[in-house]
């Protein structure tokens, strides 16, 4: 099978990157480097701004070019707190990039679409676990921008598109050493980072109405993510498809202060976390209900938090 994989170069997309080629698919990357690294992927790249105005017509040429049988697509900015300050950018990039994709996959009767979506699209649910049918309520632009690309995927049916969404939670770990997450975009990364350059972890806000006080979120190791993508390929070609969306998860909360406990056992430093007021939109509990994803796909994750935060930790200091 031959895909295509934008975003291939960053790092939940390097990892579906090696899983696929692995697998024996061949791969081309489309990538801007915005927050990827050439250095991941060994296949062809192509440097390519998907929301650029010259995107959609080079996206159709590189289609023609090697007839894909799918595309992955992870290629999006994802910083909540960078999308409430520039929503413009946001939309722009995340669904300008989105429609040049789908309109190239138009003009080359390419019609398999996996696409990487967020818990985000959830907003702040009122249940302890949330399943697919929650409705989709995001408080930021970031999620906002998940949400309607998941509409335009549902839209693009009209002319015989097949897609499905993948709702990830909280992706960490790493599943090879020089696969890193260097971004310092989620929690674990930046906590990684602030150690290493001698400072103590920050937990924002520690008065939530969870047990120990902090956010407690659903964490995924990248790893059981990016076999989740492929799995998602295969059911592209399933005659009946009952579902378009998936949550991604371990379908378990772990909260900000259990996770910096499992990287004090990590990296053997006995730090102190830095308490600071909540930051504005961080709901309380963020869980995924699982349930769908391991009934259709077989998936269920396999490393629990011990394994993501270590293999974080060691893939940082490789």
């Amino acid at each position: 099978m031959k895909l295509l994989v934008t975003g291939g170069a960053g790092y939940i997309g390097a990892h579906v990157v090696r899983l696929a080629e692995q697998a024996g698919h061949e791969v081309v990357v489309v990538d801007n480097f915005s927050t990827g690294l050439s250095q991941r992927v060994q296949c062809e790249v192509v440097n390519l701004q998907l929301a650029s105005p010259d995107a959609q017509s080079e996206l159709s040429a590189l289609m023609q070019k090697h007839r894909f049988d799918a595309v992955i697509h992870l290629a999006a900015r994802k910083q909540v707190g960078e999308s409430v300050e520039i929503p413009e950018q946001y939309f722009l990039d995340n669904l300008g990039g989105l429609g040049n994709l789908l309109i190239a996959m138009r003009e080359n009767d390419l019609h398999k679409l996996v696409f990487s979506s967020s818990a985000a699209t959830y907003g702040i649910p009122d249940v302890d676990t949330v399943s697919e049918d929650y409705p989709g309520k995001p408080i930021n632009p970031y999620g906002q921008t998940k949400l309607i690309g998941e509409w335009m995927v549902a839209n693009a049916a009209v002319w015989g598109l097949r897609g499905v969404n993948l709702r990830y939670f909280n992706v960490a770990g790493c599943e090879f050493p020089d696969l890193a997450d260097t971004a310092e975009l989620n929690l674990i990364p930046i906590a990684i980072a602030q150690l290493k350059r001698g400072d103590n972890p920050i937990v924002f806000g520690d008065d939530y109405p969870t047990p120990d006080g902090s956010c407690i979120r659903d964490y995924v190791h990248v790893g059981d993510l990016a076999r989740a993508h492929l799995m998602a390929v295969d059911y592209l070609d399933a005659h009946t498809r009952e579902y378009a969306t998936f949550n991604v998860g371990s379908g378990s909360g772990a909260s900000v202060l259990e996770v910096l406990d499992a990287l004090k056992s990590a990296s053997r430093i006995d730090f102190v976390p830095e308490i600071k007021a909540r930051r504005a939109g961080d709901p309380p509990r963020l869980v995924a209900d699982t349930t769908r994803i391991e009934k259709v796909f077989g998936l269920k994750a396999e490393h629990d938090l011990e394994q993501i935060v270590s293999s974080a930790w060691d893939a940082a200091n490789n």
